[in-house]
């Protein structure tokens, strides 16, 4: 009687042990995932485009000089954004010619400007897709 009742309880402490290693291992093993998604600065100029340097109205008649980065996915994805460069001037054109010079002067407008683009290159792209807009360069005259 003795002997079983030990022999369950070593049965019962075991599944309990393999119970915790295979927890603790999954949340390592997520950790070490969650970490490495973030892409390192390198890649992210790998697989990032820069547009140069235009110069447009703003709809309250001042002009803005900018410059954006577009950061992609892949580099299938880059290589089709270097492709559509007239197509992402058109579409800054398109979005900046709705925006006043106070629209663009603060956070959030720049936020609002960046993810619109973003949005809407996104629909266009057929390999991959645009990660993140970066302003480099900006003048409201």
């Amino acid at each position: 009687m003795k002997n079983k009742m030990i022999r369950t309880m070593l049965i019962m402490v075991s599944i309990i042990l393999l119970a915790g290693v295979v927890t603790l291992v999954i949340i390592f093993k997520t950790e070490h995932t969650q970490k490495k998604s973030s892409p390192s600065i390198d890649e992210v100029v790998k697989s990032s485009v820069d547009i140069d340097q235009m110069t447009t109205n703003l709809k309250d008649n001042h002009i803005v000089q900018i410059s954006i980065r577009l950061e992609a996915n892949d580099k299938k994805a880059k290589e089709e954004l270097t492709k559509r460069d007239f197509q992402i001037k058109d579409m800054m054109i398109d979005e900046l010619s709705e925006m006043t010079s106070k629209d663009l002067q603060g956070e959030k407008g720049k936020v609002k400007f960046k993810t619109d683009l973003k949005n809407r290159l996104n629909k266009v792209m057929q390999d991959g897709e645009v990660v993140n807009v970066y302003i480099t360069s900006y003048v409201i005259q």
